[in-house]
């Protein structure tokens, strides 16, 4: 790594935000060795869940795929912010896994899709050590009625 993640970051205009506040009993990050673990993320933006409701192609009234893509995103961002408080972001060898739930509206199968929108955005700031495994799993509800919510296990030094 010719620089760091902090760096990188910055050199995309991506400031990492506060840790979202736990709504149960769970810490957001947990370290075990060389991995960090974090909690699903939702979409959170300052302290408030951006994007409420179930995901679907063309129902009124619903979270589009594309929004999904976005509140994926802020939650794999979310998801960083919980590992740059363990342990900083810069000790953040690869992104090993990624796993998203998706509120789905019957009939739904986009997932995949849906999940692109961390997956792409963490192979943009980390490049190859942005490549991982993932499952993008549809269900019927998510805390708070968010559409999305990311969780990370990653490799650190």
């Amino acid at each position: 790594m010719a620089q760091t993640w902090n760096a990188r970051l910055a050199e995309l205009g991506i400031s990492l935000p506060p840790v979202v506040a736990p709504v149960g009993s769970y810490t957001p990050a947990l370290r075990v060795g060389d991995l960090v673990y974090t909690s699903g993320q939702l979409p959170v933006v300052d302290g408030e869940l951006a994007l409420r409701g179930k995901v679907s192609d063309g129902a009124e009234g619903i979270v589009t795929p594309e929004q999904a893509q976005a509140a994926a995103q802020q939650c794999a961002l979310n998801a960083l912010a919980a590992v740059d408080a363990v342990v900083g972001v810069d000790a953040i060898v690869r992104i090993v896994k990624v796993v998203g739930f998706v509120a789905s509206a019957p009939g739904f199968t986009g997932q995949p899709g849906v999940l692109n929108g961390a997956s792409n955005f963490l192979g943009e700031i980390f490049g190859d050590a942005g490549v991982h495994a993932r499952s993008a799993v549809g269900v019927a509800e998510l805390p708070l009625g968010a559409p999305v919510e990311v969780e990370l296990i990653v490799q650190v030094r």
